[in-house]
């Protein structure tokens, strides 16, 4: 399952930048369509995600509200809000510089998490 959701995840920051990218070149019908699949893909990663912290959840016990899984989850949610709050900056036409920042600063924050704390 984790490579589902590592998948997923992959294929969701390539679809981010597709959609940035037909979004700023004008192609608003491809873009619309890039985005409502990048939503899929949200959740695809919210699915499998939840499922490995179900697997995480059962083996902790209690202790999984203190331990880094449930900071992983809250990372994981962080780096979707920041990837759907910087295409509808995009689309509103307003600056995306600051959620350009949020969103390399919630991935970094979870794969951090992902990968050198878990």
């Amino acid at each position: 399952m984790i490579h589902a959701h590592v998948t997923s995840w992959f294929i969701a920051i390539i679809l981010l930048f597709v959609c940035f990218s037909l979004h700023k070149n004008g192609k608003e019908k491809q873009a619309k369509m890039t985005k409502m699949i990048l939503r899929l893909f949200y959740i695809l990663i919210l699915a499998t995600g939840g499922h490995l912290f179900g697997l995480y959840a059962s083996a902790l016990g209690s202790g999984i509200l203190s331990s880094a899984v449930f900071w992983k989850v809250l990372a994981g949610l962080w780096v979707i809000v920041s990837m759907e709050f910087l295409l509808a900056k995009q689309a509103k036409g307003k600056s995306t510089e600051i959620a350009w920042i949020q969103f390399v600063v919630s991935l970094l924050v979870a794969l951090f998490f992902g990968y050198i704390v878990l």
